[in-house]
């Protein structure tokens, strides 16, 4: 049995989706499903079970001895969330129960840390467990903050605790790709462009507030969530490989190349209209993420990734601009 927290969110239910369409049958969601249309990034699933995360430990202490993998994707992921203590509870506190959980009953443990653990970048973009080199970290949100919080307990745990049989965590940079519907103002750039320019609208970018940046030239680490999925399940392949490792591309590229893949998708010329940064995040804004992936290379990951073009590309005709654009 395989088990995906937050499988019905994004990163989860394309996931999941992978999972099944590799033969895996014995699957189990959990998430809460609200009352938005989250229920459609797993309408598809044929699962052996969808459990709400309050009954989650009831859940596995009655199945002891069946979970082989625990993917746990489920997070407070909003970096604009204030609530310190709900993030608390729940991207710290509740790993950690599951790491016990694991190493006390041999399961597998694969979970979702992020790249806004790097905070503005300074310290780099280096994937390394050290004491020193997570102590160089400064998240400029909580749920940065929280992310890199569970990634220190990790590594302490490897030095003085149990472990789970394999323990993997990935360092998501900007992921973006179908089932991200339900995120709203948190989505990926691309439907919200998409969703202008199918209107009839320019595309809109922020405009940079650094003089090293120009108007749509701030740049991310965008990669396609098929990618990440692929990641997961490569490691699910390979049980000795265990570590914190980012999940990038490796080539940062800009807003402006992402908007113009878009309008590239539909056959349009580039239509961009600049804004400027909202002040409640302006301060906080990053303006380079570019993920270090030797760590994962040297882990024996060998498999390329997805170019920007090609990756939005189908985003938008796939999916974006199919009759149905769930996976």
């Amino acid at each position: 049995m395989i088990v995906v927290t937050g499988g019905a969110g994004f990163i989860g239910s394309n996931l999941v989706a992978a999972l099944e369409a590799a033969g895996q049958r014995d699957l189990v969601v959990c998430d809460w499903l609200g009352r938005d249309e989250k229920w459609r990034n797993i309408a598809k699933r044929d699962l052996a079970d969808l459990i709400a995360p309050e009954e989650l430990f009831d859940f596995l202490d009655a199945r002891k001895g069946t979970i082989e993998t625990i993917f746990h994707m489920g997070a407070i992921s909003a970096t604009t969330e204030t609530d310190a203590d709900l993030i608390a509870r729940t991207n710290i506190e509740l790993p950690q129960r599951l790491w016990h959980w694991c190493a006390g009953n041999g399961a597998r443990l694969i979970y979702a840390s992020s790249a806004a653990t790097y905070g503005d970048g300074s310290a780099g973009f280096g994937d390394s467990m050290s004491a020193d080199g997570l102590a160089r970290l400064h998240p400029l949100n909580a749920y940065g903050w929280s992310k890199l919080a569970f990634d220190r307990r990790v590594a302490r745990f490897v030095e003085q605790a149990a472990k789970p049989p394999q323990w993997a965590g990935l360092r998501f940079f900007n992921v973006y790709g179908p089932n991200e519907y339900h995120k709203g103002g948190q989505m990926s750039v691309v439907p919200q462009i998409y969703n202008r320019v199918a209107a009839g609208q320019a595309a809109r970018l922020f405009r940079s507030h650094h003089p090293d940046y120009e108007d749509g030239g701030q740049l991310r680490d965008f990669i396609a969530v098929e990618d990440c999925v692929d990641v997961m399940l490569w490691l699910h392949g390979n049980p000795t490989v265990s570590g914190l490792f980012n999940c990038g591309t490796g080539a940062a590229r800009s807003f402006r190349d992402l908007a113009e893949a878009v309008f590239q998708a539909l056959g349009q010329s580039p239509n961009i209209e600049y804004v400027d940064t909202p002040e409640a995040i302006r301060a906080k804004y990053q303006y380079f993420t570019q993920a270090d992936m030797a760590k994962l290379r040297r882990a024996g990951y060998d498999r390329q990734f997805t170019a920007l073009e090609a990756g939005v590309s189908r985003y938008v005709l796939d999916y974006l601009a199919a009759e149905d654009p769930y996976r």
